[in-house]
């Protein structure tokens, strides 16, 4: 025991290191890779860090020049088995330094924080990977089954330049592989128990959302604007946008968001009837994870660009809007018919980015190890199974039939917004977070 404890506090004595060094690699990804910058030196480092552990490194680009991946693998006892993959990527989104009260590239540590943009998205997950993956090397340590290191490209935009790109060109790099984890989930919720108590939940992603990215374009007759004109592209486009902006989608609830809803209700006597017409007030009741589990209750389609016109006194002859399109598993047809009677005639559509959505269910030998990995650091919690409304790599992957799981672990303070920090200003992860998060892993790896 006291050579596990310490193996596990070399891991936790790099890990917040680790992080700092990560963040202070800007590699925002603005979505073009023109100006997306940063990915190619960040892998060059991380492939450096475990090669000085013993690893033999792939390094391969992802479709452009500079989106750059890193793979490592570490045999297992059991070969025969499918293997785990560990998965992060390395590119986050940009960041103003002005707006931040310190700067998102600096990697500092104040208050009990790591601060800085990718803290929690994901380059806290990234470095409790390198740490276990080099403590796993040189101590010789041995898991039970082939463990595959994956630090990727182009998350931040949907992984074209990324995880979809090597799952279509590179798919040897994914042999072997059935079952991953990667973000976002293992994070802690502490909800309000009835007799006055509280108790922390961690939330294991098993579903998310379909991400559409979809183009909107209205196209009529050019003219002056002085004219009378009833076929005019710019009000068919701001009407349709206008529907789709105002419209709800009707309530679905897939077996991942009943589950959570059932647990919480068992953990607070709040009633989360399907029939209510208050449901989403009271999920509001759970605070800031309120957020993101209201936005896995019903497809969402929310107008984010527009585009028309050249000058004041001239009709355009057409007009363009963005929509971002968050779909339920199971709803992308219906969906897409709603969009279609919403948006009405005088509109086209396409589709800029299309993902699909992914669940499996809360259950297996996989399951069983997370939980027990979590309960092994904090015995009075309990792990519930969850929605993400966003998308990971875990789309482009499941194409390739491995079960993904989002499964970050960090044990959060009560008060601490953790949904408003993904893509927030002042983005930070809590120091001892980091710390429980590996040894959780080092646990949930010695056991998977």
């Amino acid at each position: 025991m006291a050579s596990d404890m310490n193996r596990g506090s070399q891991a936790e004595q790099e890990v917040v290191d680790l992080v700092c060094r990560l963040i202070q690699f800007d590699t925002s990804n603005t979505g073009d890779p023109a100006t997306t910058k940063g990915e190619r030196a960040c892998a060059e480092w991380v492939a450096e860090q475990l090669q000085d552990a013993g690893y033999e490194t792939t390094l391969v680009d992802s479709g452009a020049p500079g989106r750059s991946n890193v793979f490592a693998r570490l045999p297992g006892a059991d070969r025969s088995r499918g293997a785990l993959m560990i998965h992060g990527h390395l590119d986050v989104v940009p960041a103003e330094p002005a707006d931040w009260s310190v700067h998102p590239f600096a990697g500092a540590i104040e208050d009990g924080y790591v601060w800085g943009r990718g803290a929690v998205d994901m380059k806290d997950m990234v470095g409790m990977t390198i740490a276990l993956a080099r403590q796993f090397k040189r101590d010789g340590i041995v898991p039970p089954r082939d463990l595959v290191f994956a630090f990727l490209a182009d998350e931040e935009a949907g992984g074209k330049f990324g995880s979809h790109w090597l799952v279509e060109h590179r798919p040897d790099l994914f042999d072997g592989v059935t079952e991953a984890v990667g973000e976002v989930g293992g994070y802690s919720l502490t909800v309000p128990r009835p007799d006055g108590s509280e108790r922390r939940l961690y939330l294991l992603e098993t579903a998310e959302k379909g991400i559409a990215w979809m183009k909107l374009t209205a196209k009529a007759r050019a003219g002056h604007g002085s004219f009378l004109h009833e076929d005019n592209a710019v009000t068919y486009l701001a009407e349709a946008v206008a529907r789709l902006g105002r419209h709800r989608f009707p309530l679905v609830l897939t077996e991942s968001v009943e589950q959570f809803l059932a647990a919480v209700a068992e953990e607070t006597g709040l009633d989360f009837d399907p029939a209510s017409p208050d449901l989403e007030g009271t999920i509001a009741k759970l605070g800031s994870i309120g957020r993101i589990i209201g936005a896995t209750l019903r497809d969402t389609a929310n107008p984010t660009m527009l585009r028309a016109g050249y000058k004041a006194n001239v009709i355009p002859q057409s007009a363009e809007a963005v929509v971002d399109c968050r779909v339920l598993p199971g709803r992308q047809a219906s969906f897409e018919r709603e969009v279609d009677e919403l948006i009405g005639p005088h509109v086209e559509r396409e589709w800029v980015t299309n993902l699909d959505s992914y669940e499996t269910t809360f259950d297996g030998d996989l399951v069983d190890a997370m939980n027990a990995a979590l309960l092994s650091e904090d015995p009075g919690a309990r792990t519930v199974p969850y929605m993400l409304p966003g998308g990971t790599d875990a789309k482009a992957f499941a194409k390739l039939g491995i079960r993904c799981f989002g499964f970050a672990p960090l044990k959060l303070p009560p008060d601490l917004d953790f949904a408003a920090l993904f893509h927030g200003v002042d983005e930070r992860v809590p120091v001892d977070a980091l710390r429980f998060g590996t040894r959780v892993l080092d646990h949930f790896l010695r056991n998977c």
